[in-house]
């Protein structure tokens, strides 16, 4: 979190996850709060992957049709020329 501005606030864990960030925390040489940070950071960014993943296949369905539509065009274009 360097470099940007932090917000401290007060959060309500077990003592099982609250031991779990600790660790990560000693682990990576973090602070616990680098440790919440980071693990909120990664589920941001899994986040966004899904909506981009979910686009990338309404867009191929989407060009698939396309394709498809153009196929019978050009197949009727070519049928007509014969």
């Amino acid at each position: 979190m360097r470099g940007q501005h932090a917000a401290k606030v007060t959060v309500s864990i077990s003592k099982e996850l609250l031991d779990f960030a600790d660790n990560m925390a000693k682990e990576e040489s973090i602070s616990r709060s680098e440790v919440i940070a980071k693990l909120l950071k990664k589920e941001e960014k899994a986040r966004i992957e899904a909506l981009m993943a979910e686009g990338y296949k309404e867009m191929a369905e989407e060009n698939r049709r396309e394709a498809e539509e153009w196929l019978e065009v050009t197949r009727e274009v070519a049928l007509r020329d014969d």
